[in-house]
């Protein structure tokens, strides 16, 4: 280190302190020149101290910096997520909205199919029990009716009686009226011709047969009527309505007579029926046609 020009050399000091100058004074400044020296040393270290201290700084703040910009980049990131995120949350709940209105109107929708879908079952429900009212109404009438019916079959039953004919023969069951001979129809036991025939000179079929009506008396209820079977006539003189007038026809005299019945006798006809056994041979005449007018006669109900 170079000494400055104003600092008196040692031989000046020498002779200074010769002349008089105190020794502490040179002491004084040379503890000064080691002062200046170190603050010297110490301003140069404290500079490269803060020179390192700078550029740490400065490395960090440049680091601070590419992370603030990671983290701008980041929120810029993160900013449009939550835009796109706001957008679809708009859309879903325009969708929601769009949905719950859909749904509504079809529960409206449910609800009138409900109340019409109910009105047309009470509807049907009314008129069903109507019909079943009705047909109550009917079966209660129907079995009213059969009951009817049955009471005047007992009551039929009750009047069929046998008898026995002009030929001293047992009959069957005889019918006094149309109703008993529907009783004896339903029965089957025999066949049975329902006629009724006029005073006439000419044959009147009934059933297998042919009768001419001869007289009648309606006052007592007698008539005379020949009966023509066989290539052979029988008359039957002043029989009573509900007698039993029986004959029978070549070959089934071991057989059931056959039977006429008179139900009425009127002024000039009378009508009753005739009844034939069912295993009758076919020895006798053609059966006829059944009757629509007074002269003709019904076929046989088996």
């Amino acid at each position: 280190m170079s000494i400055s020009p104003n600092v008196p050399s040692p031989q000046e000091s020498y002779h200074y302190e010769n002349v008089g100058t105190p020794r502490w004074i040179a002491v004084l400044f040379g503890v000064l020149i080691v002062a200046v020296i170190a603050l010297g040393f110490m301003g140069h270290s404290a500079q490269g101290q803060l020179q390192a201290d700078l550029a740490k700084a400065q490395d960090q703040n440049k680091l601070l910096s590419a992370q603030l910009d990671q983290a701008n980049a980041r929120l810029a990131d993160l900013k449009g997520n939550i835009e796109v995120t706001q957008q679809k949350v708009g859309m879903t709940q325009a969708e929601l909205a769009k949905a719950r209105s859909r749904a509504e109107a079809i529960r409206n929708d449910q609800i009138a199919s409900d109340q019409k879908l109910a009105t047309q079952l009470t509807a049907v429900q009314k008129e069903s029990d109507e019909k079943i009212g009705a047909v109550a109404t009917e079966v209660g009438g129907a079995k009213k009716d059969i009951a009817d019916t049955k009471t005047d079959l007992e009551t039929t039953k009750s009047k069929l009686e046998r008898a026995t004919g002009d030929m001293g023969v047992m009959s069957g069951l005889i019918a006094h009226n149309r109703d008993d001979l529907e009783e004896l129809k339903r029965r089957g036991d025999r066949n049975y011709y329902e006629f009724k025939v006029t005073k006439s000179k000419a044959p009147q079929r009934v059933g297998p047969v042919q009768v001419t009506l001869n007289k009648t008396d309606q006052k007592k209820g007698k008539y005379t009527m020949t009966v023509f079977v066989d290539d052979r006539s029988i008359e039957k003189k002043d029989k009573t309505a509900g007698e039993p007038v029986q004959f029978y026809l070549k070959g089934n005299a071991r057989l059931a007579p056959y039977e006429i019945v008179v139900f009425d006798v009127g002024k000039n006809d009378i009508n009753g029926y005739l009844s034939t056994p069912k295993d009758a041979g076919s020895g006798a005449a053609p059966a006829a046609t059944p009757a629509a007018a007074p002269a003709a006669a019904s076929k046989p109900t088996s």
